[in-house]
């Protein structure tokens, strides 16, 4: 299991831009190479999927429901995982979690991180 580390969220208005960053905690010796994404949970909703990338970049896949808007990246030298959130909606809202697992269908194997909460007023 990998212990990850979410920043970024907060508070912000409707249309406004914020950025997540996920690295592990504590100091990591090689490049992970698995799959790395977003997932998020709003109150009385299931935790839904929102974006993963690969080692590569050309792998990167985000929902329906946030493309065009959210865009995500990994540094993999850092072994860090970003998400660029623009244009946010109020029903962007939710608590944001970060994963990395082995395979892209964040299966068995998946190491989740506390999630960060992000409030979009509207």
């Amino acid at each position: 299991q990998v212990q990850l580390v979410e920043s970024g969220g907060g508070l912000v208005q409707a249309g406004g831009s914020l950025r997540l960053s996920c690295a592990p905690s504590g100091r990591t010796y090689s490049s992970y190479v698995g799959y790395m994404g977003w997932f998020r949970q709003a109150p009385g909703k299931e935790r839904e999927f929102v974006a993963a990338v690969g080692w590569s970049a050309s792998t990167a896949d985000v929902a329906p429901s946030v493309k065009g808007r959210f865009t995500i990246s990994r540094e993999n030298a850092k072994n860090t995982v970003y998400l660029q959130m623009n244009s946010l909606k109020p029903e962007d809202t939710a608590v944001y979690y970060c994963a990395v697992a082995p395979s892209p269908r964040f299966g068995a194997g998946t190491s989740w991180g506390q999630g960060t909460q992000v409030t979009v007023s509207s």
